[in-house]
């Protein structure tokens, strides 16, 4: 019989809890001791993939009672029952164990063949049955499948050594996500993907695929992936699964596709995937960052102020060292961000640096420039970056009626710094339309189109009218772009990019057991006006509102947990129903303040097609669409869906 596979871990069957490194019935009759026997399937040719996970030799009847399943039993027959009920019962008592096979050996108790009995009651066990024509002695063949079971477990013991090594290092090394999910995907051979708890994917690795099919709909997909244990192997979707997450807080799951559909993937695949999660939550707890001595003081200052991770007094003095007095000061806490996280996103000059480095160059530049700002505008502050993407400083003020003042000179010094002067995008030609900056329509009103609607003194970005939620580029049911036509255009309209960075001032406090307030409140009001289209010298927390408060918190898993309890049933329904997208009807009848008449007008359905949508939406959300509290807490997660969907 000829070898059906190329070698025992290529094997991909599994059976019960044995391992995919073990042999195959097939794999062991292409032996050279067992073809030596002359091997004859008898019976049970579709069990010929069952693993082998050991080779037992017995001349008893009632051998079953000692073997736990997963063995290749070899016999002469010379024990077993001489009439057909009990041969029955004897293939009967194997196959409720489990054994991978039977081999006998003609000669000694069967000269021609084995009892049609004994076959057709393996046939009908699913048993394969094997004869041997020709003397064998069992312990070549047991030896062979022994060395053949260990040589295979010890490839997959390295294979699980070197996962365990490579994920170590990345560890210690505080690796990116893009190079462990690459690591892990060279490992594997497979493509792997990182997504948040709202499925939305934070990196990934194709392991050479097409990187645009396998995330094409991503969102839907990983809705129907619903693997039963923190990690588990879905058969129906093909993707092996673990839970991301450190100290009890979990914020993504690691997804690793198994081409072989028809088998669960092996063992190391398992070990390497939470390895790989391990390595990523762990990376998540730190930074790292290369800075001159004062440079890394100052940090240091500042995280201790941040964490409580040093007392008050032990900072004051250290910070009294490198000439910044904090004691009996006004302290007023300032972040300085780029309003993207990445270096390409920038309004840059054309050549610039987008490559590996760019990033902590970018971050480095922002923070000499905060200094140079403070020490222009004769200001004293603790500076340093405060994050990868922000640079912090603490201002320390003789009075707090200093604050507006020096708020204002350290952002005109950083402008003057910078030479930030947003460039203005170069107009498309529109003949015969003179608008530049003012919505057509509103001609002669002097209105600018950043950050203004028709009728609506207030910012596109973030409101529209209606409602309170987050718009970044779209209103639902228009289908077009806010910063480009808006209502009452019908072309784009030129507008200048918006500054590439952010200062934020959280509120002055007295003290500097105070200052974290300060500090956190800044970074988070930076935070949060990134994507506010205003050119505002400094954000203070007047300016940032609801939008800005869910988009400062959208890689948070409680918000993001709140989202899918709110709305996941209807998420996983349009996902399977993508024509109906009932989350459009639901975003319309909220819109329009549960005005039914004006909702459906609004999604341009006719009044009895929304209203049985309406009743739809009702039923798979066991919701009383009727309800203020229960609509108020639907249209909240409606807006926070929309801060944690990518713009």
């Amino acid at each position: 019989m000829s070898r059906a596979r190329g070698g025992p871990a290529a094997s991909a069957v599994t059976q019960g809890s044995v391992s995919p490194v073990f042999p195959t019935v097939r794999e062991v009759l292409a032996l050279e001791p067992v073809r030596h026997g002359a091997p004859r399937l008898v019976a049970g040719d579709a069990g010929l993939d069952r693993p082998v996970r050991w080779v037992h030799v017995a001349e008893v009847p009632d051998i079953a009672t000692l073997l736990g399943g997963g063995e290749l039993v070899l016999t002469t027959g010379i024990g077993l029952p001489a009439d057909d009920a009990g041969l029955r019962a004897f293939i009967g008592d194997l196959a409720d164990v489990g054994v991978s096979g039977l081999v006998v050996e003609l000669g000694r108790r069967y000269v021609s063949g084995v009892p049609r009995v004994m076959a057709a009651a393996a046939e009908r066990r699913g048993l394969p049955l094997i004869e041997l024509r020709h003397g064998t002695p069992f312990v070549r063949i047991t030896e062979a499948v022994h060395a053949l079971i260990v040589d295979a477990q010890l490839t997959e013991l390295r294979a699980t050594e070197e996962i365990h090594q490579r994920f170590t290092e990345l560890s210690v090394e505080g690796a990116e996500p893009a190079e462990v999910l690459r690591q892990a995907a060279e490992l594997a051979g497979c493509p792997v993907v990182l997504e948040n708890l709202s499925r939305q994917v934070l990196a990934y690795d194709p392991a050479g695929e097409n990187a645009e099919l396998l995330l094409d709909g991503w969102e839907q997909h990983s809705r129907r992936i619903r693997p039963a244990g923190r990690t588990a192997y879905d058969p129906d979707s093909g993707w092996l699964v673990t839970t991301v997450g450190a100290r009890g807080q979990d914020w993504g799951r690691l997804l690793l596709r198994w081409p072989a559909a028809e088998a669960a993937p092996p063992t190391r695949l398992t070990i390497l995937i939470e390895r790989a999660a391990s390595t990523l939550a762990l990376g998540r707890l730190i930074r790292r960052d290369a800075e001159g001595l004062e440079r890394q003081i100052h940090r240091t200052l500042l995280t201790a102020l941040i964490d409580h991770s040093r007392p008050v007094d032990e900072v004051a003095l250290r910070a009294k060292a490198l000439g910044v007095t904090l004691d009996r000061r006004h302290l007023v806490g300032v972040v300085v961000r780029h309003r993207s996280d990445d270096p390409a996103g920038d309004a840059a000059a054309p050549g610039a640096d987008t490559g590996p480095e760019a990033g902590p160059a970018r971050l480095r530049d922002l923070a000499e420039a905060v200094g140079q700002a403070v020490r222009e505008a004769k200001l004293t502050a603790l500076t340093s970056a405060v994050d990868d993407q922000a640079v912090g400083a603490l201002l320390a003020l003789p009075d707090p009626a200093a604050e507006e003042k020096s708020l204002a000179a350290f952002t005109t010094a950083l402008r003057r710094v910078r030479l930030d002067a947003a460039p203005v995008r170069p107009p498309a030609p529109h003949p015969a339309r003179p608008v530049d900056g003012v919505v057509r329509g509103a001609a002669g009103s002097g209105r600018p189109v950043d950050g203004a609607v028709r009728g609506a003194a207030r910012p596109v970005d973030g409101a529209v009218r209606g409602a309170a939620r987050p718009v970044d580029g779209a209103v639902r049911g228009a289908g077009r772009p806010v910063d480009a036509p808006v209502r009452g255009a019908a072309r784009p309209v030129d507008v200048p990019a918006r500054p590439a960075i952010v200062v934020a001032a959280g509120s002055g406090v007295g003290s500097l057991r105070e200052a974290r307030r300060s500090l956190v409140e800044a970074r988070q009001i930076a935070e949060a006006a990134r994507r506010d289209p205003r050119d505002l010298p400094c954000f203070r927390l007047p300016h940032v509102g609801l939008a800005g408060l869910l988009h400062l918190l959208r890689d948070e898993p409680r918000l993001q947990t709140f989202v899918e309890r709110e709305l996941g049933p209807l998420l996983a329904y349009d996902a399977q129903h993508p024509r109906e997208q009932l989350l459009d009807a639901l975003r319309a009848y909220l819109e329009q303040g549960r005005n039914k008449s004006a909702a459906a007008s609004a999604a341009h359905l006719s009044r009895p097609a929304f209203y049985e949508r309406l009743a739809r939406i009702g039923r798979i959300l066991d919701a009383d669409l009727d309800s203020v509290d229960k609509c108020l807490s639907l249209h909240v997660a409606l807006l926070a869906l929309d801060a944690v969907r990518p713009i």
